[in-house]
């Protein structure tokens, strides 16, 4: 210490303040920082002009070295005139009397994450008592977090989803089952969307089961269920509602004509024999459809019990045919 001014060499000052700037009384940068000049490459700081090669945008009318020693202690914002990957840069400036200059003690302020990526900056980087490591850790045990909880989110989304949909799907033809199929009846019909539903029962099937085993008709099951959705779109339902019973809706397609030649296509897929470890499996199936428009205000129960009517009106014709009810509505419709 010398006349009550402290002094000290350029080493420790840089040990120190790894992040400064000693800027002399005509404006010229003395010394800067081993990080400063880490960050800025292949810039030359030192002996080039604090103005010329920053602007000082806080406080405002920071022109000159004498302008920051007036704004002694006062919080600064300092930003590069020519872009570099240093966004921004805060600090404190302090007048050093003998020579009339100031020394800016900077950091990188929030932008220190891109800085550390930027510049491969490491703890040796910053001055001992700086937190911007122990920032870093924080933030980047943050992220680890708040992306392993958006893994387990996903993983969880994932997980509901995959119940849900075990919860709508019949477990042996991977079918629609009865609660999916009343979903979306309950949609169409609140939408006021018009479908066609055939009500499906499979003839002799009972007869498989008996005597050739539960495994032949589990294969005869799972065939029907190709047949079924061979004849349909990606917009229609096709649900498994029993043992051996199937409904399938048809979503905007309410021309009797060509239900009607649907459904005697399935009847004929499904007479056609098949073959089960060297046995022949044989069946037929009754169908009976029924048509939203042909109701005033559609219902899922009196749609399926009118469905279920026609179904069995086959059956008691000889089975392996289709049929269209006709109600009251139906008749004055189609007349």
């Amino acid at each position: 210490m010398i006349n009550g001014a402290m002094q000290i060499e350029r080493a420790a000052l840089d040990r120190l303040m790894p992040m400064h700037l000693w800027i002399s009384g005509k404006g010229h940068i003395e010394s800067a920082g081993s990080t400063l000049r880490k960050a800025f490459g292949a810039k030359t700081l030192v002996g080039g002009r604090f103005f010329d090669l920053f602007e000082v945008r806080r406080p405002g009318g920071v022109f000159t070295v004498e302008d920051m020693r007036r704004h002694d202690g006062a919080r600064l914002q300092i930003v590069p005139k020519d872009p570099c990957e240093v966004q921004g840069l805060r600090g404190v400036a302090v007048g050093l009397p003998k020579c009339g200059g100031v020394l800016v003690n900077l950091s990188f302020g929030i932008g220190v994450i891109e800085a550390v990526s930027a510049h491969r900056l490491t703890d040796a980087d910053f001055a001992a008592t700086d937190l911007a490591m122990e920032l870093l850790y924080v933030v980047e045990a943050k992220t680890a977090v708040t992306e392993e909880l958006r893994q387990l989110n996903l993983r969880l989304q994932g997980a509901r989803d995959a119940a849900e949909e075990q919860a709508l799907t019949d477990t042996l033809t991977g079918l629609r089952n009865r609660r999916a199929l009343d979903a979306t009846m309950s949609i169409w019909i609140d939408r006021k969307v018009p479908f066609g539903l055939m009500h499906i029962d499979l003839d002799y099937f009972k007869a498989v089961n008996d005597t050739l085993g539960h495994a032949a008709g589990d294969h005869v099951l799972c065939e029907v269920a190709k047949t079924l959705l061979s004849v349909t779109r990606a917009g229609d339902t096709v649900a498994r509602v029993g043992g051996d019973e199937f409904v399938i809706v048809f979503r905007d397609l309410t021309d009797p004509t060509k239900l009607s030649g649907i459904a005697d296509r399935v009847v004929a897929q499904l007479s056609e024999p098949s073959i089960f470890q060297g046995a022949v499996c044989r069946i037929s199936a009754s169908i009976g459809i029924t048509i939203s428009t042909d109701y005033g205000q559609p219902s899922a129960d009196k749609m399926l019990s009118d469905a279920d009517e026609a179904l069995y009106a086959c059956k008691n014709a000889g089975r392996g045919q289709a049929k269209l009810f006709r109600g009251v509505d139906a008749d004055q419709r189609h007349r």
